[in-house]
């Protein structure tokens, strides 16, 4: 008996980045994970929590959005994240995916 239909099942050799680095209040370990899937948005994990979030360099810039994703109460720790992957992550073109 088939209960769910399956939307896609793909396999892809991919990139993947491990970060580790301190700032002046706390330590980051990041895996980033650079796919074809999810529009070539690279998949950005907390090796310390778990959290995980697919994430380009102009995302990276909402200093709310990563306080919240990755549960960081310091706004100032937030912008150090922000301005790390803004620079690190790939940009992407807005252009028609389908």
């Amino acid at each position: 008996m088939n209960l769910f239909e399956r939307l896609y099942d793909e396999q892809e050799d991919v990139k993947v980045q491990f970060i580790g680095f301190t700032t002046e209040k706390a330590r980051y370990d990041f895996g980033i994970v650079y796919t074809n899937m999810f529009f070539g948005k690279p998949l950005v994990v907390c090796m310390q929590t778990g959290r995980s979030t697919l994430m380009c360099a102009e995302e990276a810039e909402n200093v709310e959005d990563i306080m919240k994703i990755f549960q960081i109460h310091c706004e100032d720790e937030a912008k150090d994240l922000s301005l790390f992957f803004s620079e690190k992550l790939p940009t992407m073109s807005f252009e028609a995916q389908y």
